[in-house]
């Protein structure tokens, strides 16, 4: 399907500008009302007593703040933070030597959890439950376990499948937080924010409009303004108007609802193809040559919130909205 400017996937773009933009304390992060005032309390009570913060788990769709939110516990307890994800640590000994190395009160965060492999998490059982790893010593018959404490950690984990953690990782999380899409009104606040913190000049109504086409996500709404900053300095003034932000993304292929070209090619399938479906996940998936897990991962939560299509039991269904929204009239029912 090639590369999309509005994926909510981390690019390599986003790095340095993410490190710019992030804030560092929870005073400083806009949105996610419930998580900030819950995770408020833990902070301070944890703090109140000199202990590390019970376990935190964050999941939601990608780019909503999940590895802000860790770095500012570990802003906020003062303490280090240690980052991994779950694809990156391949073997039991790789994780020990981790949680070896931490200090007290430290900030293990592991992105992607849920696709750690079984051995290493199983490494994590003791080690969140009661601060300690076990270590096999010498092979065979002379094979001895051993039982290494740990500093007392709080473990962050981060995931976009809260669905396939394992039952007895997830209950080993003291604290879960579901992170949900920004209103447009918060993302306006965010790229007001942003545009102060890199010196871009841009209206209300212009950061407004950015809102709206970045899809509920924080990381979108920051590269679509870097983007949007280039084209207000080359063909307009600099200062970024709801003008300016129209006709740079119009031209970046990204609609008024935040769709591009990929999720209209769904929408425009599901109607001229399947007559609206109800079709199932694997066959759309083979009809726009996508891989079923991105189908359903990536393009489909937006869709499905922003209700332009419903999953049924039969399958999914293109909705009225989507056929208004693309000007094309409602397939007849049969």
């Amino acid at each position: 399907m090639g590369k999309r400017i509005i994926t909510t996937e981390n690019l390599e773009e986003d790095i340095k500008i993410e490190s710019e933009l992030r804030p560092q304390m929870l005073t400083d992060y806009i949105g996610q009302e419930k998580a900030r005032q819950t995770l408020s309390v833990y902070i301070e009570a944890a703090k109140a007593r000199g202990e590390a913060l019970d376990h935190v788990l964050f999941y939601g769709p990608p780019g909503l703040g999940k590895t802000t939110l860790a770095g500012i516990i570990a802003n906020e307890m003062g303490v280090h933070m240690k980052v991994t994800s779950g694809p990156a640590i391949e073997k039991p000994g790789e994780m020990a030597a981790i949680l070896n190395s931490l200090q007290e009160h430290d900030v293990l965060f592991v992105d992607e959890i849920h696709r750690l492999n079984r051995q290493v998490e199983e490494v994590l059982y003791p080690a969140m439950e009661d601060y300690a790893i076990d270590i096999m010593i010498g092979k065979g018959a002379g094979a001895r376990s051993i039982r290494l404490n740990l500093p007392r950690f709080t473990l962050v984990g981060a995931t976009t499948r809260a669905g396939m953690l394992t039952a007895p990782l997830r209950d080993r999380f003291g604290v879960v937080n579901r992170l949900e899409f920004y209103s447009d009104e918060e993302l306006m606040t965010i790229i007001l924010r942003s545009a102060k913190v890199l010196g871009v000049e841009i209206e209300e109504d212009g950061a407004l409009e950015l809102a709206r086409r970045s899809r509920g996500t924080p990381r979108l709404a920051n590269r679509l303004l870097k983007r949007v900053r280039d084209f207000a300095q080359v063909k307009y003034d600099g200062k970024i108007t709801k003008k300016v932000a129209d006709y740079a993304l119009d031209l970046l292929d990204v609609d008024k609802y935040g769709l591009d070209h990929i999720d209209r090619s769904i929408l425009l399938t599901m109607i001229q193809k399947f007559q609206g479906g109800p079709v199932g996940l694997d066959t759309l998936a083979a009809a726009i040559s996508e891989d079923a897990g991105t189908l359903e991962d990536v393009y489909e939560p937006y869709l499905l919130k922003n209700g332009f299509i419903q999953r049924t039991p039969r399958g999914r269904v293109v909705t009225e909205r989507a056929c208004i929204h693309l000007g094309i009239p409602a397939p007849a029912v049969e």
